[in-house]
């Protein structure tokens, strides 16, 4: 038995955003989320998964967005790599959901509260130690609330290090399920005791996928998996040509010094060829 990689847009979007997915949804955000001692009873996802079409696979899935009971809407983006003005990204795009809800002539009262759940597959934030951290607007010296219609979440899949049998709370075992489930060969008991979980799994099973499903999940893991090997390449040349160049600045520090070029040799690791090229 094999199931997708959830950590991947296509699946996460798959698993969480069909329209047979409201059970699994409404479970995984009453565990992720804090809802401040309430829990949703329904919603309403936005823009529901369509089967992709391959030629435009980029454009064909977008977030997971739901409507909840409350009028609250909540986007989800599942994130394996940190590129350049995610941060922002995050911003814009809760900024947006909040600011589009009116047009002209409606009133500013009416706008409904945001929360952008992010769950990201990298270490976002290495400073703190926790899986999760949230960001509201404050005021600085006091840190009273002004407005607590933007919840930004965060969910940092590297940090949550739990074993299948250390797996506590729903949050726990939602978590081990979207970090671990591309490496799952049966469903673990632990998990497919949960009916919402077990439905998840239901829907990320190869077996129930079609060709065009799965050549769509290969495609996306693919570039997933190349776009992190040109990364790792880039931060290893540059690790090695930072070496180099330092290497080159101590021989030429010894050198104004008056050691020999043997002794420089030695300490440096430079070939003669190369201490030749130092000025």
């Amino acid at each position: 038995m094999r199931f997708l990689d959830v950590k991947t847009d296509f699946a996460f979007k798959k698993v969480f955003g069909s329209e047979g997915s409201k059970d699994i949804l409404l479970s995984f955000i009453n565990a992720i989320i804090d809802f401040e001692g309430h829990s949703v009873e329904s919603l309403e996802i936005l823009s529901p998964y369509q089967i992709p079409l391959l030629a435009g696979m980029k454009d064909s899935y977008v977030d997971v967005k739901a409507r909840l009971e409350s009028g609250t809407f909540v986007i989800i983006e599942m994130q394996v790599l940190n590129v350049e003005g995610f941060e922002q990204r995050i911003l814009y795009n809760a900024a947006k959901s909040y600011s589009t809800q009116i047009v002209r002539g409606e009133e500013y009262a009416d706008l409904m509260p945001v929360v952008a759940l992010t769950i990201t597959d990298f270490i976002m934030f290495p400073d703190l130690s926790d899986v999760r951290s949230e960001y509201r607007m404050k005021e600085v010296k006091h840190m009273r609330e002004y407005n607590g219609d933007i919840r930004l979440i965060f969910y940092e899949l590297p940090k949550f290090t739990k074993t299948i049998k250390e797996l506590e709370t729903l949050q726990d075992k939602w978590l081990f399920f979207v970090q671990r489930a591309g490496s799952l060969e049966v469903k673990p008991v632990t998990l497919s005791s949960v009916p919402e979980i077990d439905h998840a799994l239901e829907i990320a099973n190869e077996a129930g996928l079609t060709c065009t499903e799965l050549e769509a999940q290969h495609k996306r893991r693919d570039f997933i998996m190349l776009q992190r090997g040109s990364v790792k390449k880039a931060l290893k040349d540059g690790y090695e040509k930072g070496r180099e160049e330092e290497r080159m600045l101590i021989a030429k520090r010894l050198k104004a010094s008056g050691l020999s070029p043997i002794e420089i040799m030695k300490a440096t690791g430079l070939s003669e060829d190369e201490l030749l090229q130092i000025d």
